[in-house]
């Protein structure tokens, strides 16, 4: 009896292990595998459309235009010299003051202020005296120089000017330039005019080649004046031999010239 309850205990147990022992009673871990599946790569010219950088040259169109603006001058610059000389420094000195005061005297009296009478230049200086013949020296002879840088603003005094420095012992006149005080007004037009010629040459060249003006890339302006008619008046020698009839002063015109460059984009 005990030999058969063993063998029941013995078969018992063996089918509990191999029910152990079972597949089913094995626990599995979930495992989920990434797609392989590769998307394609933007391409250059996408990345470069998505950033929305467009390098492209920008296409370009470069004109000059002018303006020009007559003005009828308000001022005159005169240079006036007195020029002396003599065997002695102090001689000579004394003579180009007496005549620098009397040509600084006649100035003012004709209505030109003290602050338009410049002392530009004063010079003393030896030159030595030579004989023909043998080239010795045979002395020296001391000259003195005093010029004046002279504004005259009423023009219509100036030829009266001339005359009457001339009289009181100025021997040197450089030629007479011409000007106008304010040109802000003027120069402002100018400008207008040449951006003006500078648009309109663009615009039809732009047209005669197909294409459209954009914005502005580049400008830049330069300007000159220019003296229409210069009047020249020198003398030499002192201004004894001088005429009696008053000096004709012709001011002439003035130009006022500005260039203005501008660069356009073009599509």
């Amino acid at each position: 009896m005990k030999k058969v309850l063993l063998i029941v205990m013995s078969t018992i147990l063996l089918f509990t292990l191999l029910a152990a022992c079972s597949p089913a009673a094995i626990p599995t871990v979930p495992v989920t595998l990434a797609s392989t599946t590769s998307q394609p790569e933007a391409t250059a010219v996408e990345k470069k459309a998505a950033s929305g950088d467009d390098s492209s040259p920008i296409r370009t169109m470069s004109v000059t235009g002018s303006g020009q603006v007559f003005l009828v001058p308000d001022v005159a610059y005169i240079y006036i010299g007195v020029h002396s000389q003599s065997e002695n420094v102090t001689t000579a000195l004394n003579q180009n003051n007496e005549q620098a005061k009397a040509v600084s005297d006649a100035l003012k009296k004709l209505e030109v202020e003290e602050k338009d009478i410049q002392t530009t230049s004063f010079n003393i200086y030896p030159q030595q005296q030579y004989e023909q013949m043998t080239g010795k020296v045979t002395g020296t002879i001391y000259m003195v120089d005093n010029t004046v840088y002279v504004t005259v603003r009423d023009l219509k005094k100036l030829g009266e000017i001339l005359d009457a420095v001339v009289r009181s012992g100025a021997n040197s006149i450089n030629g007479i330039t011409f000007d106008v005080v304010d040109k802000e007004t003027a120069l402002s037009k100018a400008r207008e005019l040449a951006i003006d010629n500078a648009r309109k040459q663009a615009e039809e060249l732009a047209k005669a080649s197909d294409v459209t003006l954009g914005d502005v890339q580049y400008i830049s302006t330069s300007q000159v004046s220019t003296p229409m008619a210069k009047e020249m008046y020198a003398v030499g020698g002192g201004g004894s031999g001088m005429a009696s009839a008053q000096t004709p002063v012709s001011a002439g015109q003035l130009v006022l010239s500005v260039d203005v460059s501008i660069t356009y984009q073009i599509k």
